[in-house]
């Protein structure tokens, strides 16, 4: 049970954090040998997270019809990484980057990244300001973050603020575009359960949806009041330092 708890807890925070929830989690199964680590697990502590943002967005996703515009914005947006993510797993190409030395320096670097956006214009807003064309724009960013430590919401935010969103507006629209990656994530990721005749959902799968979907929950809660306020330095020196010891690690 102690694994789910580390599991869940690292799941919950860094998929919404910028800071690459996959490398996250490759580091810990490469450090720590999981007697519960599986497919089954994996797509459960995914369900905790899709279910956490479809939660705390639910005001928004209930006023379809007012916000009708916006959700054919985000759709849009996130068909680039769903489909090139598509390919690179049935290609199996995606295994290829799953290497200390590639989230070494796509930590490092897209921290540094970060870094620079964050020191552009906060003047635009999602209601106001997000149309097609920075739909667009955020999609193909967000491609980029099928490599293992870029991080989906790092990138997202990132391209948000070079376009000059406000703080808070980013990661605004970086948590809704995770609602139909997570789907998608979440749909192939039962599919194969399914196909490998895997489908038996014990109380471990049930406790890591449940413990991935209140850590996700307060994280994205949290991260929104904490960037009113503040700014991304926090983050951006922990990718930094994590970036600079795996590189250590990766060329000793």
């Amino acid at each position: 049970m102690i694994e789910i708890l580390i599991l869940s807890l690292v799941q919950g925070i860094t998929e919404f954090l910028p800071v690459s929830s996959s490398s996250h989690l490759i580091i810990i199964s490469k450090f720590i040998n999981f007697e519960n680590q599986s497919l089954s697990i994996d797509v459960s502590l995914h369900i905790g997270s899709f279910i956490a943002v479809l939660t705390y967005f639910y005001k928004d996703i209930l006023n379809f019809v007012e916000n009708r515009e916006l959700f054919i914005k985000i759709i849009i947006s996130s068909i680039p990484v769903i489909l090139i993510g598509f390919i690179l797993v049935q290609t199996n190409f995606i295994v290829e980057l799953r290497n200390i030395k590639t989230i070494a320096w796509m930590t490092l670097v897209f921290g540094i990244l970060l870094y620079i956006s964050d020191k552009f214009k906060l003047e635009k807003k999602i209601k106001t300001d997000f149309d097609f064309k920075a739909a667009i724009i955020i999609g193909f960013f967000q491609a980029i973050s099928l490599i293992p430590g870029v991080s989906r919401s790092g990138i997202t935010i990132t391209a948000a603020r070079l376009l000059n969103f406000k703080r808070f507006d980013s990661a605004k629209i970086s948590f809704l575009l995770s609602i139909p990656t997570l789907s998608a994530v979440s749909f192939y990721g039962i599919s194969n359960t399914i196909a490998r005749d895997d489908i038996n959902f014990s109380l471990i799968n049930l406790s890591s949806i449940f413990l991935s979907f209140l850590f996700s929950f307060f994280t994205i809660k949290f991260f929104l009041k904490y960037i009113q306020k503040f700014n991304f330095n926090l983050i951006i020196i922990y990718r930094i330092f994590v970036g600079v010891v795996l590189l250590y690690f990766a060329y000793l």
